[in-house]
């Protein structure tokens, strides 16, 4: 859903970033998890990537004023980690939907239950490049591909076809995703996984709130995700609101606060109250 800046790329640049941004995580003594995966892949597109995040968030002239990249995606990713294992393993829930996949490789690195059918849906090219950089790797969990952009029409119908039951439970996984799409396309987003699971279904997602796509201090970031074609579009002060107005009950958690920190993050976290300060949450809820 994000958009290519090259149309020759057949994988958005931010996917990529994630991966490289694992593969370092993996490498720290002090590493929240570890993804044997992310090098093989990121490639060798992997320096230069973080090469330009760095250059963006610890300037050599000034402090720093922009979230550190480094130890939001390591938060992010580990929170994520334990919330899909978390939703799985206690509730029994026999599907998993990662929306978009990207370069994810939760499917390989984790350790699954028998039961789960995982299912990844994104571009063919995504999954066509993913494929190739993973040949040889064995998912540990019974593993579907869905390849179809989620700006598709049918989509739904294609991951129906896939083996996707909407009327039984489902964990959803919509990571990197909503605020790269314009608002009414991630609310429309919304709309659509909501009418395709079950109550009681999980939902898990990572949202920026309205001021992180405007503060000057943000811009070397944004700039950077600009140029790479993938702008940020999309933010909300209320993602409790948000979610709630199709049907999720979720909860919504800041880096740094209880559970969302792993002793990582670096910055102070103001109130929920304190207004014009960048804010990312980690949304996790249930389909009511």
């Amino acid at each position: 859903m994000t958009h290519v800046l090259d149309p020759a790329d057949p994988v958005e640049k931010t996917a990529l970033l994630t991966a490289a941004l694992r593969a370092a995580e993996s490498l720290r003594e002090d590493r929240l998890y570890t993804d044997p995966y992310a090098a093989t892949l990121v490639g060798d597109a992997g320096p230069r990537l973080l090469a330009e995040i760095r250059a963006a968030t610890f300037p050599p002239d000034r402090p720093r004023s922009i979230p550190s990249t480094p130890d939001y995606n390591a938060i992010r990713t580990r929170f994520f980690d334990d919330f899909l294992q978390r939703a799985v393993g206690e509730t029994g829930t026999a599907q998993l939907v990662m929306a978009p996949a990207g370069m994810d490789s939760r499917a390989y690195r984790l350790d699954w239950p028998a039961h789960l059918r995982y299912f990844e849906v994104d571009r063919p090219a995504v999954l066509a490049f993913k494929e190739e950089r993973l040949r040889g790797a064995t998912p540990r969990v019974d593993h579907v591909t869905v390849a179809v952009d989620l700006t598709a029409d049918d989509w739904e119908d294609r991951l129906r076809a896939a083996g996707y039951d909407p009327d039984a439970p489902s964990v959803w996984m919509l990571e990197g995703l909503l605020y790269y799409i314009p608002e009414h396309d991630a609310r429309r987003m919304l709309e659509r996984v909501a009418a395709f699971c079950a109550p009681g279904s999980l939902v898990a997602a990572d949202l920026v709130n309205a001021a992180a796509l405007t503060l000057p201090h943000m811009r070397p970031l944004l700039d950077v995700f600009a140029g790479w074609g993938c702008p940020w579009l999309f933010g909300s002060d209320e993602p409790e609101a948000l979610f709630g107005q199709y049907g999720f009950d979720v909860t919504a958690v800041q880096p740094g606060e209880p559970g969302a920190d792993f002793g990582r993050w670096p910055d102070p976290v103001p109130d929920r109250s304190v207004k014009d300060v960048r804010r990312v949450f980690f949304v996790h809820g249930r389909r009511r």
